[in-house]
């Protein structure tokens, strides 16, 4: 079979690969995604309770914007802040509809390969078809493709509650009370569940931050409540991001508001804890010991969101260029390394950083950032319009990578924080921040405080 007659296979239906579909189509490619959930973006749904940061103009894709429009959809108020669910419902639902078979669900990738020929093989990786091992609901399958765009992100691989990368000692004995996700409180079982009891937010980023959000309002209404919020690094630092120095208001507005939560005493920090072993103790709770014998006793729930990392298992006879460290893309793990990069700023990066030693393979989305954190959805907008505009021959496309995104008000690193180097000092080392002015008014700040750190 011609290899330009082959699909363009897309892995994962989330935003980043259903917009790599529209780049695709638009580029004269076609398309085949395959999704493991039984619907296009799976993942969003589970969390869409929760708020974005960023509006409507900002995490809707221009391809698929122009293929939408061509069958009547309007876009939303582009200045509303959708939460998860109004984002599958309004635009990422319709878009996979407008893609129609060109998307399939249930469909979950295993592994990838060059057609005869293991990653061990020099000869014909530049001729061969890839090729996708797929899981069905009637059986395994196998789809030749000409590329492959890894878009599948990092939602499965949350990582542990462990302060040394693996689960903690009997973490999954107590896998019932220990949740690796941001709760609805909204959802009265959920409410339930949280409600009277001593609950442990483990986590510093933005969805640790909109978790202990909705705590202290639970512990306002509900008498009993206490929080305990653990941190491995041994102070606040910038945890609680730029205020009214950020760029997107309501990722700053969400940091004020849990800064509050800790001065009104509703949430109880608990800093340098690295949790090391969990103990059921006699009477069901649970007692939280970190590497160093400190312990937090007396424990009903616990709520882990300590960022997520790459699932690569089925990569694995595929040649890959990744940072040792990030697990990222090696061109890419420069710009966006949290230990040294400052300011949230990401430098413009499409195709050529993305690509990787197997011929017609790059990863994007929240896949490409590998375990770094604060992914933004136009981000990965605009690495796939890159690659689509390569695989389809148009370099100059491809190259011209423009990219604007919103400061975080943050300076320094997590390496810097975890020292407890003051937000002075490291703004002083950097160099990089300015006072941003705000972009909206404190009423619709108010308004939109629950949004997401899961990468918008």
């Amino acid at each position: 079979m011609d290899g330009t007659a082959l699909p363009v296979v897309v892995v994962g239906a989330g935003p980043v690969g259903l917009a790599a579909a529209a780049e695709l189509l638009e580029q004269g490619l076609e398309p085949l995604v395959l999704e493991a959930g039984t619907e296009a973006a799976a993942a969003v749904i589970e969390w869409g309770h929760v708020r974005l940061f960023s509006p409507w103009e900002w995490v809707v894709d221009p391809a698929a914007q122009r293929l939408l429009e061509k069958q009547g959809w309007t876009a939303p108020d582009p200045e509303h802040y959708p939460t998860g669910v109004e984002w599958v419902e309004r635009y990422l639902a319709p878009l996979a509809q407008a893609l129609g078979e060109r998307v399939v669900t249930g469909a979950r990738v295993v592994g990838a390969t060059r057609r005869g020929r293991d990653r061990v093989v020099d000869a014909g990786r530049d001729t061969e078809p890839l090729v996708i091992h797929v899981l069905t609901a009637s059986g395994e399958e196998r789809v030749l493709a000409r590329a492959v765009v890894d878009a599948s992100g990092t939602w499965t691989s949350a990582n542990p509650l462990g302060g040394d990368g693996m689960p903690a000692i009997g973490e999954h004995a107590a896998s019932g009370r220990v949740r690796a996700a941001v709760p609805d409180l909204a959802d009265p079982a959920e409410r339930a569940r949280y409600a009277g009891r001593h609950v442990v937010v483990a986590g510093s980023g933005h969805s640790a931050l909109t978790a202990l959000a909705g705590f202290a309002a639970l512990v306002d209404e509900e008498p009993g409540t206490t929080v305990s919020w653990l941190l491995r690094r041994s102070g606040f630092g910038q945890v609680f991001g730029g205020g009214d120095a950020d760029q997107l208001p309501a990722r700053g507005a969400l940091g004020q508001r849990a800064a509050e939560a800790v001065r009104a005493g509703a949430v109880s920090p608990v800093f340098g804890f690295r949790t090391e072993r969990v103990e059921q103790d006699p009477d069901g709770r649970l007692t939280l010991v970190s590497d160093d014998g400190a312990r937090v006793e007396g424990v009903d729930e616990v709520v882990v969101v300590t960022g997520f990392r790459p699932e690569l298992s089925w990569l694995s006879e595929v040649r890959l260029e990744l940072d040792p460290t990030l697990q990222a893309p090696v061109r890419l793990a420069p710009l966006i390394d949290p230990n040294v990069h400052s300011c949230g700023t990401v430098y413009p990066h499409g195709a050529a950083e993305l690509a990787q030693p197997e011929p017609g393979l790059y990863l994007a989305g929240m896949k490409s950032y590998g375990r770094a954190p604060t992914f933004l959805a136009r981000t990965g907008y605009e690495q796939v319009r890159s690659i689509a505009a390569e695989l389809a021959g148009d370099h100059e496309a491809a190259a011209r990578v423009e990219l604007v995104l919103n400061e975080t008000g943050v300076c320094g690193g997590a390496g810097l924080f975890d020292a407890g180097t003051s937000a002075a000092e490291t703004a002083e080392v950097s160099g990089c921040c300015s006072p941003a002015e705000p972009e909206q008014s404190e009423a619709r700040v108010a308004e939109t405080v629950g949004a997401h750190g899961a990468g918008h």
